[in-house]
């Protein structure tokens, strides 16, 4: 049986605007240049579309695209004693086109913007009942951040949460192979010519490429069997996944157990939980104010990432983790693995061994992450 509020939800989601997302592996693969293409297309279709925001980096070929298709005028806004632009959103709202195509979805906003993000601006666009065509990298999401730094050692502060991904109706992978992507970046299609060694030198190298490549298709796969997942599961009534996640004050480990959390969520298109059991010696007057801080941090990012936040006091950690799992009925719980020396390690066995035995009996998955 359906309440008024589960209708009224269908009812702004039969409202709400299609989204689709360009990904690519780095700046330079031609995402941009393919959602002027499509724009084009649509036009010769019929379609009222309209460019909200482009950024061509002054690549030739992409700004000849830009000629005989219609721009929404960007807001301006002085910041710092320099007059700067950022999409006009309430522009778009009050022209409607039936498609805007609005890039650099990860953008951040000038300071006094309504949103902080550009991501946050599309969610308003959609739900205004407008199309969005917009693009984004594979090293801009969230829950990749660490894997991404691993593999440049850059730490991209520009990210949307996963779940923005997610909303997406389609999502399309923009190809090259490290070869094609490096001879773009030498004939100077990518950057200034002043640019192009330091580039190679550091991101575009080729082991770099590679490896985003293969993020990227993976990412793209995941989306396309998460939909087709969905659906089959909607279909047969399956009881879907749900995810605990418990961490500790430990700010590297929670950050880890976080992002790979969502991740699996995301993949299973699954509710998560992150419960943070805060112990006697955690309480606020004990606490170090770094690791209250942290913590504060951790639970913001969970919240981004689609996360429901429990946090409990007490001083037994299987009992709370398995009265959770028995309220929100948890498939699985996902914990870091422990930085314990050996004489810790041997105190906490009881513990550990008893959480083991209870989840087994409960039928519920263990996953420990690195």
């Amino acid at each position: 049986m359906t309440t008024s509020q589960d209708f009224l939800q269908l009812i702004k989601k039969s409202r709400r605007g299609k989204f689709k997302i360009y990904i690519g592996m780095s700046a330079g693969v031609g995402k941009t240049y393919r959602m002027l293409q499509e724009a084009h297309a649509l036009l010769e279709s019929g379609i009222d579309v309209k460019i909200g925001y482009i950024e061509t980096h002054n690549r030739k070929e992409t700004q000849a695209l830009i000629e005989g298709l219609p721009l929404i005028p960007r807001r301006k806004l002085f910041y710092k004693g320099k007059e700067l632009e950022e999409l006009d959103v309430q522009a778009v709202i009050n022209l409607r086109p039936e498609v805007v195509i609005v890039d650099e979805l990860a953008h951040t906003n000038i300071e006094g913007s309504k949103n902080q993000k550009r991501w946050q601006d599309v969610i308003d666009i959609l739900e205004a009942g407008i199309n969005v065509i917009s693009a984004v990298n594979i090293q801009h999401i969230e829950s990749l951040n660490e894997e991404v730094k691993e593999i440049t050692n850059i730490e991209v502060k520009e990210r949307i949460p996963d779940s923005v991904l997610a909303q997406a109706d389609e999502v399309v992978n923009i190809d090259l192979t490290a070869d094609e992507l490096i001879k773009r970046l030498k004939d100077g299609k990518i950057y200034d010519a002043a640019k192009i060694n330091a580039a190679l030198n550091n991101f575009f190298k080729n082991d770099n490429i590679l490896q985003l490549r293969e993020l990227a298709l993976k990412e793209v796969a995941s989306q396309v069997q998460r939909k087709v997942e969905t659906e089959v599961s909607q279909i047969k009534n399956i009881r879907k996944e749900r995810f605990l996640a418990c961490i500790s004050s430990n700010e590297a480990v929670a950050r880890k157990v976080i992002r790979k959390t969502a991740r699996l969520a995301n993949y299973y298109s699954s509710q998560w939980y992150l419960l943070y059991v805060q112990l006697p010696r955690e309480s606020p007057d004990k606490i170090p104010l770094d690791k209250q801080r942290h913590l504060i941090n951790n639970f913001k990012l969970a919240t981004e990432l689609g996360a429901e936040i429990i946090k409990i006091e007490g001083d037994n950690v299987t009992k709370a983790i398995m009265e959770q799992c028995e309220e929100r009925k948890i498939s699985t719980v996902c914990i870091g693995k422990p930085h314990l020396n050996l004489w810790k390690i041997i105190l906490a066995t009881d513990t550990f061994n008893s959480l083991l035995n209870r989840l087994s009996k409960e039928n519920i998955d263990l996953v420990i992450l690195s």
